[in-house]
């Protein structure tokens, strides 16, 4: 099993210091990944917490990937109805090439009314315009030579395609991770609720003769050590095989603290899983 965080890019806490030192730290400590969200254009009645202040996560990674030199790049989710496949499959490649292979994809279509209007997107559309740009950047990290809109073109820089992590809810996640990725990113932590949907998971993509794909679990732990254990001792038994931990902080001592039990409590039952 795989460990790695959330790193806030939004609110407060979100500065160039403290991302920075966030990641560093995180590195050090032998994390897997570091992973950022994705919002665009927060109302200002649903800004409590962030203060409508947003990070991009693209362009965050590829600063982060100039201040680490190891650890994975994450994003958790990229929204992806929210950016035209062109521009943004050319931003990935660059900060994959940039930071030597690190960074991990997770995508998903999206909820919030308020930022597709804001984008002049049709929300009803989100399920086809997901899978559409992640088919053309299935097109774009296959060959040198790519067609948009009748138009051939020469995709370079072509680094290896980051890993894909579909996040959402079955059947459509299920079915988009099979067809156009390498695994799924649920979120939340019953247990007994993620049982049979990674069983349900698993056995689809048998059906579709796909290698084991990856379950990556955005969620939090027990402030109980013994607990939090436990915790991870059940994700990996129903077949989770990288967690992905987010906790509150307001600066890096904060955030270093609960790296701190991290590194106690969870990161040696998550290395010998």
């Amino acid at each position: 099993m795989k460990l790695g965080v959330v790193i806030r890019n939004m609110g407060p806490a979100a500065t160039r210091e403290t991302i920075s030192a966030c990641a560093r730290a995180a590195e050090a400590a032998g994390l897997d990944d570091v992973w950022l969200t994705d919002h665009i254009a927060i109302p200002p009645d649903d800004a409590e917490g962030s203060g409508g202040r947003y990070f991009d996560p693209l362009a965050t990674l590829a600063y982060l990937a100039g201040v680490t030199s190891e650890i994975g790049l994450a994003t958790g989710v990229l929204i992806l109805p929210y950016r035209p496949p062109l521009p943004t499959a050319k931003a990935i490649a660059t900060v994959q090439e940039l930071s030597g292979g690190r960074l991990k994809l997770g995508v998903g279509v999206g909820w919030m009314a308020a930022e597709f209007r804001a984008l002049g997107v049709d929300r009803s559309q989100r399920g086809r315009l997901t899978d559409q740009t992640l088919a053309f950047f299935r097109r774009c990290f296959d060959d040198d030579a790519v067609d948009a809109n009748g138009q051939p073109f020469l995709f370079e820089p072509r680094p290896p395609r980051p890993p894909i992590y579909v996040g959402g809810a079955p059947p459509h996640a299920f079915e988009r991770a099979i067809r156009y990725g390498d695994g799924w990113l649920p979120m939340g932590g019953d247990v007994e609720k993620l049982r049979p949907q990674i069983s349900q998971f698993r056995e689809a993509a048998d059906r579709a003769g796909v290698p084991p794909p990856e379950v990556v679990l955005m969620t939090t732990l027990t402030a109980d050590p013994a607990g939090a254990a436990a915790q991870v001792r059940a994700f990996a038994e129903i077949g989770v095989t990288h967690l992905v931990l987010g906790s509150r902080y307001g600066n890096v001592s904060e955030f270093r603290e609960n790296l701190e039990i991290l590194v106690k409590h969870v990161l040696p039952v998550v290395s010998s899983l």
